[in-house]
C-alpha cells in the first residue's frame, strides 16, 4: 500500500475501535484515549508480521520459523498490552481499580481484537499484491505478443501497411498524422494518433517528446537533452526526460 492508503485504513481502524470501545465504556472520551495507548500496539505488531514475518519466512516456506517467531510476537504483543493496560490503570481510572470496566483489563479480548487487525491488514495487503502480480504478468504477456507479432500495422491512404519493428527507427506526430520512419522504405503516413501507436508497440520504443517514440535500439547516443539515431537528433522533454533516462540508463 502507498503511504496514503495505510493512513487512511488506520484512521478507519481507529474510528472504529473508537466506536466499539466507546460504546462498551459508555464514553467516547475515555475510548478515545484508550484507543491511543493501544493503537500503537496494534500498528507495530501489525507492521513486524506483515513486512517481516510473511516475507521473510512464510513465503519463503519457512514454516517452522515463522510459526516460532509468530508465537514470540504474540507473546511480546500481549506483554505490551499490559502496559496499556497499566496505562489506563493510571491516567484513566486514577489507580481506582473500581473504575476498569471489564473491557479494559480483558487480555484475551484485546488479543482477538489485535489479532483481527492484523490478519485484516494482511489479507488486505494480500489482495493488493495479487493485483499487482496480475497486473505485471498481464503486461508481460503483452509485451510477448506484442513480440510475437513482430510488426506494426497501420492504415495508410486507405490500406493497412505492415513495418516490420526493427525495420522502424522512429514515429513523429504532425498535427492530425503520424510520420513512421523505416530504413528500408519511404516514411508512412497514418492518421492514427502517437498515443494510439505507443500502446501498440513493444517496450523497446520509448517515448521521449510528446511528437516522438524512437525505437531505442537504433540509439547511436543520447544525453540529457536529446537522442542521436543516424545522424538526426531527437529532443527529451521536460515531460518525459525522467522516464526515459532511467530506461536508457538501464
Amino acid at each position: 500500500m502507498k503511504a496514503k492508503q495505510h493512513i487512511i485504513f488506520w484512521i478507519v481502524v481507529s474510528i472504529i475501535l473508537i466506536f466499539f470501545f466507546g460504546k462498551s465504556l459508555q464514553s467516547y472520551s475515555i475510548a478515545f484515549y484508550f484507543v491511543a495507548f493501544l493503537l500503537p500496539v496494534i500498528i507495530i505488531t501489525s507492521y513486524f508480521f506483515n513486512y517481516v514475518l510473511v516475507p521473510k519466512y512464510l513465503l519463503r516456506k519457512l514454516y517452522g520459523l515463522f510459526i516460532l517467531y509468530m508465537v514470540y510476537t504474540l507473546i511480546i504483543s500481549l506483554y505490551l498490552e499490559m502496559i496499556v493496560i497499566t496505562l489506563s490503570f493510571i491516567v484513566l481510572a486514577n489507580y481506582r481499580y473500581a473504575e476498569l470496566t471489564p473491557i479494559f483489563y480483558d487480555i484475551f479480548l484485546l488479543g482477538i481484537l489485535l489479532y483481527f487487525v492484523v490478519f485484516l491488514n494482511s489479507f488486505i495487503l494480500l489482495i493488493i499484491r495479487s493485483q499487482k502480480d496480475q497486473l505485471k504478468q498481464k503486461e508481460l504477456i503483452d509485451q510477448k505478443e506484442k513480440l510475437e507479432v513482430g510488426c506494426l500495422v497501420v492504415r495508410s491512404n486507405r490500406k493497412s501497411v505492415k513495418i516490420s519493428y526493427d525495420e522502424i527507427g522512429y514515429l513523429e506526430s504532425l498535427g492530425d498524422y503520424v510520420k513512421i520512419i523505416s530504413q528500408s522504405n519511404q516514411p508512412i503516413l497514418t492518421k492514427e494518433k502517437i498515443s494510439h501507436l505507443e500502446v501498440k508497440l513493444p517496450e523497446k520504443f520509448l517515448r521521449v517528446h510528446r511528437s516522438f517514440i524512437v525505437n531505442t535500439d537504433k540509439i547511436l547516443s543520447f544525453n540529457k537533452e536529446e537522442v542521436v539515431m543516424n545522424n538526426i537528433s531527437i529532443p527529451i522533454s521536460r515531460t518525459y526526460k525522467k522516464a526515459a533516462l532511467e530506461f536508457l540508463n538501464g
